[in-house]
């Protein structure tokens, strides 16, 4: 039988977008189950097994802190959210390397279809913390993904614009574990007003 590393999976939010096609709505505020969505992506963080768990906030961070309910969350605040994605990931990993995570959980904000059933299933991939994993829809890499704490400096050297770690792990395709997830989630995103039909 071997033996498994089970350190602490941190839950890494990144909500700092200003929802520009959206007409400047900050997507963290965007209501979702009568709540804003910043708070149902933390439950699921929260409910599929992560902790601690750390939110990046960037667009209107001083109204989602007041509007939402993020108590048990380190709040990271990004002033170079403007320049995309990757600047909060660059964030967030920074926050996260101050503890003792072995890896670290990203959800984006705005895929209220990724819920707990996806996050616990790609948590449950986590072996040491050289692991790379990611969900899977229909055999294609999408969200959420886990990066052990051996990644997370090149992760960050890469991350820039909105790619985010998309090069990073492209150049590590053959290391990153596929856990298929599109029978327990819907990995659409909410970019313009026509997609404001998958909130409830």
């Amino acid at each position: 039988m071997t033996t498994r590393d089970t350190g602490d999976v941190a839950g890494l939010l990144l909500a700092a977008g200003g929802g520009r096609r959206l007409g400047g709505r900050p997507k963290a505020l965007l209501t979702h189950r009568g709540r804003p969505l910043v708070e149902h992506a933390v439950r699921m963080l929260r409910e599929g097994g992560c902790g601690p768990l750390h939110v990046v906030l960037g667009a209107a961070a001083d109204d989602v802190r007041a509007r939402a309910g993020l108590r048990e969350c380190v709040i990271v605040e990004n002033p170079a959210w403007e320049e995309g994605m990757g600047s909060s990931l660059r964030a967030g990993l920074d926050s996260l390397s101050g503890t003792g995570a072995s890896a670290a959980l990203v959800l984006l904000v705005d895929q209220p279809g990724i819920g707990a059933a996806a996050v616990a299933r790609v948590r449950a991939a986590y072996r040491s913390p050289a692991s790379l994993v990611a969900a899977a829809y229909d055999g294609e890499r999408g969200h959420p993904v886990l990066f052990g704490r051996d990644h997370w400096a090149g992760i960050a050297a890469s991350a820039a614009g909105d790619r985010g770690a998309r090069d990073y792990l492209k150049a590590h395709a053959g290391s990153v574990e596929l856990v298929e997830c599109g029978e327990v989630a819907e990995a659409y995103d909410i970019d313009t007003a026509a997609d404001l039909r998958h909130l409830e």
